[in-house]
């Protein structure tokens, strides 16, 4: 009987005592072509690639000429798998992995998967984006799929290549491909740490998770029908998947009801036949001028679309300079302003007209008083 608790996917190590003949029968090769620009950082780390396959007894060659580097086992080689490992090796190197990282595929315990984006998604803006989900701002997304996953994630071009354990690389490819159908990493990324904890609970690792665990389904909202009689104006709200409110790519629904489309009067006679264009150029008499009075017709057509174009320009220029039209709050604000302007103007022209009607009436009352001090005199003053 098997027992329960083996772990079926750990690697088993293979020492050079468990190859009994010591020494491989056939030659092994692969080969991996590389792009252009990835010459310059593939030459200066191919000495440390030879050392590296050095150790574990393989040979390597690169040809710049061809673009392409190949590995093969030599005589000494006595682990039948180490050219697997060795490929994977140069294959890396060619989607841009560094030198530092790509050699731990080596290592038993490291494994690797280079998974391909490219088709997945036509329209090249949209792939853009989806392809961006996977980074995140500064990268934050992406850092967080490596730390649940324990795996190195490089997102390149229309690859991402990843390196770490079975489970590890099982769960980033998950999160790719269902990046690229439209699902958000995000809510992969909840799932793993919720699985994470469930984890550490010994009572829970006998029962199943789903009840814990979160359920991110897309939601096809449905269209809610405009009435004839309603005159409110609906508003509207993307409709689709998880993500198709992000990307626009959801339809929106119908804002207001719809106008219906009149009915023309119906007439048993077809419509007039259109003029053919020699027809028509020879009504407008076109047809027979000669091509350099063609061609002046056309110059002079040209110039002045392009002065009405010129103008229109010009306006849309000085439409700029143009102040904002007010506010009815700030039309206000300056009504109250003038009343209050007119109200004081009117207070001082009241204040001076108070003022010079004072000497007036004093002047007036020492005037009476002198005449009244004098008509003592009786007659006799008069005479």
């Amino acid at each position: 009987d098997v027992a329960d608790d083996v772990n079926h996917w750990a690697a088993m190590p293979f020492t050079k005592d468990d190859n009994k003949g010591g020494h491989l029968l056939e030659e092994s090769s692969f080969a991996v072509l590389f792009p252009q620009y990835r010459e310059k950082p593939i030459r200066e780390a191919w000495p440390h690639v030879t050392r590296a396959l050095k150790e574990v007894q393989l040979a390597c060659k690169l040809d710049l000429i061809e673009g392409s580097m190949t590995v093969s086992t030599t005589r000494k080689t006595w682990d039948p798998y180490i050219i697997i490992k060795a490929r994977d090796l140069i294959k890396l190197l060619a989607r841009s992995v560094p030198f530092t990282q790509a050699v731990r595929i080596l290592e038993d315990e490291m494994q690797c998967d280079i998974i391909k984006i490219g088709g997945m998604v036509r329209n090249k803006e949209r792939f853009i984006k989806r392809r961006d989900r996977l980074l995140g701002p500064n990268g934050s997304t992406l850092k967080a799929i490596e730390l649940l996953t324990q795996c190195y994630v490089l997102v390149h071009g229309n690859t991402v290549a990843c390196m770490g354990s079975f489970r590890g690389i099982k769960q980033v490819r998950r999160i790719v491909e269902d990046c690229m159908k439209n699902y958000h990493p995000i809510y992969h990324i909840k799932t793993l740490m919720i699985r994470r904890e469930l984890e550490k609970d010994p009572e829970l690792q006998q029962e199943n998770w789903e009840r814990f665990l979160p359920q991110f389904k897309k939601q096809n909202a449905k269209k809610k029908k405009a009435q004839p009689g309603d005159g409110a104006q609906q508003t509207g709200r993307p409709v689709g998947g998880v993500q198709d409110g992000v990307e626009g790519a959801g339809t929106m629904a119908a804002e207001g009801p719809k106008e219906k489309k009149k009915k023309k009067d119906y007439t048993p006679f077809p419509p007039a036949q259109q003029l053919r264009k020699v027809d028509a150029q020879m009504e407008s008499g076109e047809y027979f001028l000669s091509n350099a009075e063609k061609l002046e017709r056309k110059r002079v057509a040209r110039s002045q679309k392009q002065q009405e174009v010129v103008k229109e320009r010009k306006r849309e220029r000085e439409q700029r300079f143009k102040p904002p039209p007010r506010s009815s709050k700030e039309q206000d604000a300056d009504a109250r302003q003038d009343s209050l302007k007119d109200m004081g103007a009117r207070l001082k022209a009241k204040d001076k007209a108070t003022k010079k009607a004072a000497p007036a009436a004093g002047r007036a009352e020492t005037q009476g008083a002198g005449r009244a001090s004098g008509g003592g005199g009786g007659v006799d003053d008069y005479l």
